[in-house]
């Protein structure tokens, strides 16, 4: 495939299952990363701004909603931190070859499932069983 152009995904889900992460699947996912680390810089950059502008004069009512939107922007602004280490840890994932394979299991987390969350690191399945596990231990601990 040509350097330049770039699968669809409909290209990309017509592939037989034995071409699973070949050269050119890694490289759609590669940039599919990489224009989400740029999009997530961006917004995480101009939250930043909204987070060190200095509040205009105003009444207690004034900051104390403006206390609660930087708050509010706060944990947003962490909420994209923790994504965009979610991509570069991705990234490197294409880079050492483990990318699209569960980090539980070793099985193939799909192309369907990395479309949606280009990040995942465990198949539907392991990923199922880790959310049923923390569940289960969120239960006892409250019962304790």
């Amino acid at each position: 495939m040509n350097k330049q152009q770039r699968l669809s995904e409909q290209e990309l889900l017509a592939m037989p299952e034995d071409s699973y992460m070949n050269a050119d699947q890694l490289a759609f996912f590669r940039q599919l990363l990489l224009e989400h680390r740029d999009e997530v810089t961006a917004h995480l950059d101009a939250l930043r701004k909204d987070i060190t502008t200095p509040p205009e004069q105003g009444d207690e009512t004034d900051k104390a909603s403006l206390e609660e939107e930087k708050a509010l922007l706060l944990r947003q602004a962490d909420r994209e931190s923790k994504l965009l280490n979610k991509i570069y840890t991705a990234l490197e994932r294409i880079d050492n070859e483990d990318y699209g394979y569960c980090a539980e299991t070793g099985e193939p987390i799909g192309l369907q499932r990395l479309l949606l969350r280009p990040t995942a690191e465990l198949s539907m399945e392991a990923k199922q069983l880790q959310e049923e596990q923390e569940s289960h231990f969120a239960k006892n601990r409250s019962s304790s």
